[in-house]
C-alpha cells in the first residue's frame, strides 16, 4: 500500500511536467514550422469560436488567449453582411526588428517574428455566419 505522501508527490510530478509526465505532450509552442504545433493551436482556436451574440467579444477572447502564447493579430475588419470571412496575419508580439549577421550595416531586419521560422508566416482565418436567432456562428483556423 502506498503512503499518502508518495501519492501526492506522484500526482504533483505528473501535473507539473515532472518525470512521470508524458514527454510527447510537451511541445515547444514557438516552433511554428512543426505541424503538431499548428494542429495544437488550431484545436485551441477552434474551441473558442462557436455561437455568439456579439462576435466581437469572441474575437476579443481569441485575441486574449492567443496572446498567452505570444501570438497577436491586427485590427479586425467590420463584419458586413450575413456571412463572410477574413484573414489576419499573425505575429509574435510586435515582430522582430534588428540586425542579423547577414544584414548590411545600413539596413535593419524587420518581420513578423514567424516568417523566418515558417515560410509565409501564419494567418488566422475567421469565418462568420448569422444564424436564424440573429446570433453569429464563428469559425477560426490558423494556416
Amino acid at each position: 500500500m502506498k503512503r499518502f505522501k508518495k501519492v501526492v508527490n506522484e500526482g504533483h510530478n505528473a501535473l507539473s511536467g515532472g518525470p512521470t509526465a508524458d514527454a510527447a505532450n510537451n511541445l515547444n509552442m514557438q516552433d511554428y514550422a512543426n505541424p503538431e504545433v499548428v494542429r495544437a493551436l488550431n484545436s485551441f482556436v477552434g474551441t473558442i469560436c462557436d455561437k455568439h451574440v456579439f462576435p466581437e467579444q469572441a474575437i476579443g477572447v481569441l485575441r486574449n488567449y492567443l496572446s498567452k502564447v505570444q501570438l497577436t493579430f491586427g485590427e479586425v475588419p467590420v463584419m458586413e453582411g450575413e456571412s463572410g470571412s477574413f484573414e489576419l496575419p499573425l505575429s509574435v508580439g510586435a515582430g522582430r526588428f534588428g540586425k542579423t549577421t547577414d544584414t548590411p550595416f545600413d539596413e535593419f531586419e524587420e518581420d513578423d517574428g514567424i516568417s523566418h521560422i515558417r515560410e509565409g508566416g501564419l494567418t488566422l482565418v475567421i469565418g462568420y455566419e448569422m444564424q436564424e436567432d440573429n446570433s453569429y456562428k464563428l469559425t477560426a483556423s490558423i494556416k
